[in-house]
């Protein structure tokens, strides 16, 4: 068996509304067509939710004390607009680590969603450091 690619990964959530708004505000990712589960949730598009694949997708419904780290680190994203994506976290508040990969020179930065999933997204190293 041969892997092709990623294709999603899912977030757990007791505040579906308070995830759905974290992940448009600081991703860009928007909710978009799901199959409808028994369970409340959505599935996040990228490209401003004309992508063709969900790339996340959240569970809602669950308690708080449900919303433990598994074995997955992190969640890796592409993007674009370092300096802008750094003045949109400090502006709300979002505690985040920013470091250049060694030898490569990407931009890494990190942070968490408000039910503690870790994200990080790549940023080309032609782009500048933010202020």
């Amino acid at each position: 068996m041969a892997v092709a690619g990623m294709n999603h990964f899912t977030v757990l959530t007791d505040d579906l509304d308070r995830t759905l708004a974290f992940y448009d505000a600081h991703l860009g990712l928007k909710p978009g067509a799901r199959p409808p589960f028994a369970f409340p949730g959505a599935w996040l598009y990228a490209d401003g939710g004309r992508g063709s694949d969900a790339i996340l997708h959240i569970v809602a419904g669950k308690q708080k004390q449900d919303l433990v780290r598994g074995v997955i680190d992190h969640m890796a994203f592409s993007g674009r607009d370092l300096a802008g994506t750094v003045a949109k976290l400090k502006a709300h508040g979002i505690p985040h680590e920013l470091r250049r990969l060694p030898a490569y020179g990407t931009w890494q930065l990190f942070f968490h969603d408000p039910n503690g999933a870790r994200i990080e997204i790549d940023f080309d190293p032609a782009e500048a450091a933010p202020a």
